[in-house]
């Protein structure tokens, strides 16, 4: 399991990149991150939607109430143009901070 920093430290960006696929809803965003990660990312709903709404009132991602073929409603979410530049930022931080880490386990590479 990823420690509470990091996995704070990604979830905005995993949130948008999950989006970046197209429109989910909150449990199967959970169920995305569960798996993509190997069960190593474990997230709660009670955790998922307050940073779903933090992210919405940013104004990076968008959502609808759909009504589901059981005839109850759900919230879904999409990443919008702001959103979708945000995500774009963040993930070239998340590229050079790999990108460092690769150096420096490296010991072909020399440090200053």
């Amino acid at each position: 399991m990823l420690s509470k920093a990091l996995v704070a430290a990604s979830t905005k960006p995993m949130i948008l990149a999950i989006l970046k696929r197209g429109e989910n809803y909150g449990y199967r965003i959970i169920q995305s991150v569960r798996e993509i990660s190997g069960g190593e990312v474990d997230w709660s709903e009670p955790m998922l939607y307050p940073v779903l709404q933090r992210l919405e009132r940013d104004g990076l991602v968008n959502s609808r109430w759909k009504m589901t073929e059981r005839g109850r409603f759900r919230k879904y979410y999409r990443l919008t143009r702001q959103g979708a530049e945000e995500l774009g930022r963040d993930l070239a931080q998340w590229k050079a901070v790999d990108f460092a880490f690769h150096r420096l386990l490296d010991p072909a590479v020399e440090l200053p």
